[in-house]
């Protein structure tokens, strides 16, 4: 299933006005990470994207979906 999991992260840390690093270090995380969920090339454990949609008082759902090429 790797690769069929969009994100919108990018566009929830702008809402926020948050950058990279910001985020990694509010999930406790790397900001290498968060660079590679936002561009597809890592799929987030569960629990990193309950803590990435907390950080933004949101559901996963809203922050994350799956591809609709499954």
């Amino acid at each position: 299933m790797e690769g069929n999991l969009k994100n919108h992260i990018k566009v929830w840390r702008a809402k926020n006005d948050m950058t990279q690093a910001d985020l990694a270090k509010a999930i406790g995380s790397s900001r290498q990470a968060v660079h590679a969920i936002e561009k597809g090339k890592y799929v987030p454990s569960t629990l990193l994207a309950l803590k990435i949609a907390r950080v933004f008082d949101t559901s996963v759902e809203k922050v994350f979906q799956i591809a609709d090429d499954l």
